[in-house]
């Protein structure tokens, strides 16, 4: 896609753009600079005469100023937007302040810039506000999905919701994205969805599974290698990156990436280069690089074992799937979804079995479900689907608690214990959850840290971060008040 023109089924549209500010030099610069890129440009010198000349089809993007005659900029802002909802607006002013800054974003402005400002700046911020919009169109076409191809995002969740926002905003740029959550959440759909609706979108997509990969040929594979590089090297072959050029390459399993190939990955990142195992000389290429893992890798960080360099080269925007058992509102969206793709004639299912669907833990979340409900649906042969025709709860394989990270299992009983109270509610919201759970905790976390620190209460603040006073409450609030009103020889 073009700067200024989009391709919609094959035909080419041209951009549009509305100008609105009453100095006579700006308007010219910016009239002459866009029209020399191909866009259709109006000029309006007050805010009225911007709402006479948007029509139909509305400007892709406008630029408005800040001071006009009569109506304000600011003022105008929420009307322009009633008139013209699609278009991106770019906010300028030679006043400019936090206020003004503020009052723009809340406003609905996609950008702010301050004169004077060079006509490249304009240029790129109404290029990537159109481009950032068309995304946001694009991703949120249907509240519950994003099309990737023959495959879909699904999720009306609140947790979904923020997934397909991500997705919206990080689209349009060539920014590294880290996309994490458990495995089987659909992280290498989130990685398509982010090239479908990016300017790479007709270059090659290439998904790199690094766990499949032999980890002695994990570097020849991804930058390719000169002939004789190494034994069985009979000729030159170029790598996964230099036949990616141009498109985008999916690095699935980041954390299983050797240690010397994530130094070379970080040159390639930092020069948008390769250097062929064996070579001499770079080869240029122009790749964005998405990755994913269902690992910590800040801990594998810590452990040395990845690049503490190349983790925020890679993590510029974060993307995070949540695990099934965290978005079980999405369950019947889900099931009707599948149950659709594999041509299932029985009827929606019941209630029951929805009911029975959501006391499962699913282990293998998205991937579990799909794999679950079309054993159901073999198994129902175009009749009711019941509880009873799905597989057994997959229980091998998988860590023990009592394997699990210490942060991890901690985690897990906290979210067990939020769905013990939703469960006792019922019909009811659930009330002062936070309040309720620091009480459970708070006098276990005081009474240990003091057998820690053998009772002295001043280290015990210190541990805790709290005011000696506040320990003192807490003491007297969970613990024997004698304890708390004995006196802190031990402190001194």
């Amino acid at each position: 896609m073009s700067a200024v023109a989009a391709n919609f089924g094959g035909t080419q549209v041209q951009r549009s753009l509305l100008i609105v500010d009453d100095e006579e030099a700006v308007c010219w610069s910016l009239r002459r600079a866009f029209e020399r890129l191909g866009y259709r440009v109006q000029v309006a010198v007050s805010a009225e005469e911007a709402f006479r000349l948007i029509g139909k089809p509305a400007p892709d993007a406008i630029i408005l100023d800040v001071r006009l005659p009569g109506m304000s900029g600011l003022e105008a802002l929420a009307r322009l937007r009633q008139l013209a909802p699609s278009a991106a607006v770019i906010v300028i002013t030679a006043h400019g302040n936090l206020s003004t800054a503020v009052q723009a974003v809340e406003g609905g402005a996609f950008d702010y810039l301050a004169k004077p400002f060079d006509l490249t700046q304009a240029v790129e911020a109404v290029q990537r506000a159109i481009a950032s919009r068309e995304a946001a169109q694009q991703v949120h076409r249907s509240e519950a999905s994003i099309d990737v191809g023959g495959e879909e995002l699904i999720g009306r969740s609140a947790a979904m919701q923020t997934v397909f926002k991500r997705i919206a905003l990080a689209a349009p740029s060539d920014a590294c994205v880290l996309i994490t959550g458990p495995s089987g959440t659909g992280k290498e759909l989130v990685a398509r969805a982010l090239h479908r609706y990016s300017k790479r979108r007709n270059k090659p997509f290439l998904p790199v599974h690094v766990a499949a990969m032999n980890p002695n040929l994990v570097e020849s594979e991804l930058f390719g290698h000169t002939r004789g590089a190494f034994t069985g090297a009979a000729q030159a072959r170029p790598g996964l990156l230099v036949l990616a050029d141009g498109g985008t390459v999916f690095l699935d399993e980041l954390a299983d990436i050797p240690l010397p190939v994530q130094a070379k990955l970080l040159r390639v990142l930092e020069r948008q280069e390769v250097l062929p195992v064996g070579g001499n000389e770079s080869v240029k290429i122009d790749i964005r690089i998405l990755s994913a893992t269902h690992q910590d890798l800040q801990k594998s960080v810590q452990e040395g074992h990845f690049r503490h360099d190349l983790y925020f080269r890679l993590n510029v925007f974060g993307i995070h799937l949540p695990a099934l058992r965290d978005r079980l509102d999405d369950l019947p969206l889900l099931a009707e979804h599948f149950l659709r793709r594999f041509e299932c004639q029985s009827p929606p299912l019941s209630q029951a079995t929805l009911d029975y669907l959501a006391t499962r833990r699913w282990p293998g979340n998205i991937r579990e479900l799909r794999n679950a409900l079309e054993h159901a649906a073999i198994l129902a042969r175009g009749g009711p689907i019941l509880p009873e025709h799905f597989p057994p709860e997959i229980t091998l394989a998988l860590p023990s608690s009592a394997e699990l990270p210490l942060e991890t299992r901690l985690a897990e009983l906290v979210r067990d214990w939020v769905r013990q109270q939703v469960q006792a509610a019922g019909d009811q919201e659930p009330v002062d959850l936070y309040a309720a759970l620091l009480q459970r905790i708070e006098g276990p976390l005081l009474a240990e840290v003091l057998e820690q620190v053998h009772g002295n209460r001043l280290v015990a603040a210190r541990w805790l971060g709290l005011a000696r006073g506040t320990v003192r409450k807490l003491i007297r609030k969970h613990l024997a008040p004698d304890e708390a009103d004995s006196s802190d020889d031990e402190e001194n």
